[in-house]
C-alpha cells in the first residue's frame, strides 16, 4: 500500500518505467524504501533525475544511484541520517539449531569494508599456501582469530581500501560526494573523517592523473605487475561486471581480449573481474565486449539483454 501510494504521488517518474518494463515491481521498491527517510519534496526531486538512468540496471545497481542522488539533492539531509546510524550501530547474536549461531552487525560502512578487507586478505594467504577450507570457512575464522586476538592478527600488513574523493574536497573546500570501493556514494564529511584518522586503513585515491605508471606491457608479460594492478584496481574500482559491487583489489584481472588472441597486457586490455563473473565469461550464451576507445564492459546475457555502466565506475 505504501508503495502504491508513493508511485503515485510523489514518484511518478519510477512509476512510468515501471509501465514501460524498464523496471519490475521489485525494482520500484528498491526506489521507495531508499527515498522513504526523505521528504516528499527530497523523494520528488530524486525521482526527477533518475529519468533516463532506469534501462539496464538491476535492483542493487539502481538502489546505489538513488543513494548517490539523495546525498546530492539533500547533503545535510544525508550527512543527519548517516550520523543517526552511527550513534545506532549495535551487535546481535541469534542463536539457532545444532550448536550454531549468527551475529549480526550494523556499522559504518568504512569500518565494515575494511573488516571484510582484512579477512578476505588473511583466508586468501591461507588459501594460497594450500588450506583446504573453502574462502567463506577462512574469511570467518579469520574474523574470530581478529576479534579474539590469535595469530592471524600479529605482524599483518594493512588491508588495502579505496576511497575516491577529489581535491577540493579533501581540504574542505568543496562538498562533493566521495565513493567508498565495493560500497557507493559517502558523503565528504565521512570521507574527510577517514582521510584524517591516524588508525585509518584506507588508500587515499585523489582525482588527478597518476604518474610512475606503467602504460603498456605488450605482449612480453602475461601477469600485469603490482604497480598497473594497483592502477587498475584504482580506476575500475569495482568488479567490472555491470552490478556487481566487490572491491577491484579482490578481484581476477581479466584480458578483454584474450592472451591467446594475443591480447595484450596493458591498462586498456586488462579489467578486473571477480571470480564468479570471471567463469561466467566462459559459459555458453554469455558476450562480454569491452569499448576500445572507453574502456567500458557490455554484457550480453543468453536472454539477448545487455548491461553496461559507466566507464569510471561511479553510478
Amino acid at each position: 500500500m505504501a508503495l502504491a501510494d508513493a508511485l503515485t504521488s510523489y514518484l511518478p517518474c519510477t512509476l512510468a518505467a515501471m509501465e514501460a518494463g524498464l523496471i519490475d515491481e521489485y525494482a520500484a521498491s528498491r526506489v521507495f524504501e531508499a527515498t522513504a527517510c526523505a521528504s516528499k519534496e527530497v523523494a520528488a526531486e530524486v525521482d526527477a533525475r533518475l529519468v533516463g538512468r532506469f534501462e539496464n540496471r538491476n535492483p542493487p545497481a539502481l538502489r546505489r544511484l538513488v543513494n548517490s542522488l539523495l546525498m546530492r539533492v539533500d547533503p545535510e539531509g544525508y550527512e543527519r541520517r548517516r550520523q543517526e546510524k552511527v550513534a545506532a550501530r549495535r551487535l546481535e547474536i541469534r542463536h539457532g539449531d545444532h550448536g550454531s549461531s549468527t551475529l549480526f552487525a550494523e556499522l559504518p560502512s568504512d569500518r565494515a569494508q575494511a573488516l571484510y578487507a582484512a579477512c578476505d586478505r588473511d583466508a586468501l594467504a591461507k588459501k594460497r599456501q594450500g588450506d583446504k577450507r573453502t574462502m567463506d570457512q577462512l574469511r570467518l575464522d579469520a574474523l574470530v582469530e581478529h576479534c579474539l586476538g590469535g595469530h592471524g592478527c600479529a605482524g599483518k600488513p594493512k588491508a588495502q581500501i579505496f576511497v575516491h574523493i577529489d581535491l577540493p574536497t579533501l581540504l574542505g573546500l568543496r562538498d562533493n560526494p566521495a565513493e567508498l570501493a565495493g560500497c557507493g556514494g559517502i558523503s565528504p564529511e565521512m570521507a574527510r573523517a577517514i582521510a584524517f584518522d591516524a588508525d585509518s586503513v584506507w588508500n587515499r585515491i585523489i582525482d588527478e592523473p597518476m604518474t610512475g605508471l606503467p602504460i603498456d606491457l605488450g605482449r612480453k608479460n602475461y601477469r600485469p605487475p603490482s604497480a598497473m594492478r594497483k592502477y587498475l584496481h584504482v580506476t575500475h574500482r569495482t568488479c567490472s561486471m555491470p552490478g556487481c559491487t566487490r572491491p577491484a583489489q579482490y578481484t581476477d584481472l581479466d584480458h578483454a581480449t584474450a592472451w591467446k588472441d594475443s591480447g595484450r597486457t596493458d591498462k586498456a586490455n586488462m579489467r578486473p573481474l571477480c571470480r564468479v563473473h570471471h567463469l561466467l565469461r566462459d559459459e555458453p550464451g554469455w558476450t562480454f565486449t569491452t569499448d576500445s576507445e572507453t574502456g567500458v564492459l557490455t554484457v550480453t546475457a543468453p536472454n539477448g539483454r545487455s548491461y553496461a555502466e559507466d566507464s569510471t565506475g561511479f553510478v
